[in-house]
This record gives structure tokens, sequence and C-alpha cells, in this order.
């Protein structure tokens, strides 16, 4: 039997009341590692044109302790995870994958990992408000659902 492992990893976020915790386990799986660090490669190498999109997504796999992936929790955003979030400036709900690069595409709902929002969500649980740095200022989403874990669902080749 072929286990994957997952990766935990420290981050910032708000709670429901708006309290900042400062210390998170967050997960991402061995092999979802192996494939963004070759993303990450792949992108730097071909002189992709968001490189500053690139650096927070780095920083948090450099900052990675692997463990068993069974012990992932169904309630965490991985990649290719489908969730349900709102935006708590708005109101604003909707459904998003997490997707690599190559298969993000605005019209189905699938936001690239690299992209600010992608890079934001991956590793966080459904309940977490979300809040990263963007030009205008900070945006927050709340993740109300994860819809889809490919984890949960037994699918460990995604």
């Amino acid at each position: 039997m072929r286990f994957r492992l997952l990766v935990i990893r420290v981050r910032r976020s708000l709670n429901p009341r708006g309290d900042i915790v400062t210390e998170r386990t967050i997960y991402v799986t061995e092999f979802d590692m192996k494939r963004l660090r070759a993303v990450l490669e792949s992108l730097k190498a071909g002189g992709w044109r968001d490189r500053e999109h690139l650096a927070p997504l780095e920083e948090e796999l450099d900052e990675a302790q692997v463990v068993p992936s069974h012990a992932i929790p169904g309630d965490v955003v991985t990649m290719n995870c489908r969730v349900r979030v709102t935006d708590l400036t708005t109101g604003r709900e909707r459904t998003i994958t997490i997707a690599f690069p190559s298969d993000a595409n605005a019209d189905e709902g699938k936001v690239s990992i690299i992209a600010p929002v992608g890079t934001a969500l991956l590793g966080y649980r459904a309940g977490d408000v979300v809040t990263w740095t963007v030009p205008g200022g900070e945006r927050s989403l709340r993740i109300d659902e994860i819809l889809y874990q490919p984890e949960a669902a037994g699918r460990h080749d995604l």
C-alpha cells in the first residue's frame, strides 16, 4: 500500500469572532507538494509574468512538515477541493475549486493555486475566515463548506 504524506505549516487567520489566530496547522499532501514544487520551478524557469504570486506559495511550502496522508481531516481545503465561500465584504457566496495553473478556468470556478485566493485558502478548514492582502487593502473569505475533497472521496491521484 502506497501512502501519501501531508504537509503542515503555520499560518495567520481570523476566527469567526475576528480574533487573530497566529498558529494554524494546515495540510498539503506529499503528492500535491511534489507537483506544486514542479509547477513553481517550471513557472520560474519560463519567466512567468506574475512572479510575485509565486513567492507566497513557495514560502508556505518551505515551512512545511510532513505527516501521514490518512490523517487529513475531511474539512480541510486541499488541491482539487471544491469549496463554498462567502466574501465577508460583499456578502457574495460562490463555489470555487482550488486547481493547478494548467487546470484553472474562471468560467468553471477553478481558481489557480498560484492566485492569491488559491494560496490563501489552501490548508484551511470549513468555518475558518481567511484574510490576505490585495492591492486595495485586505480581503476576507469565510469557508462555509467543503463540497468535495479528493482525499475524503478516496481519490489520492488528483
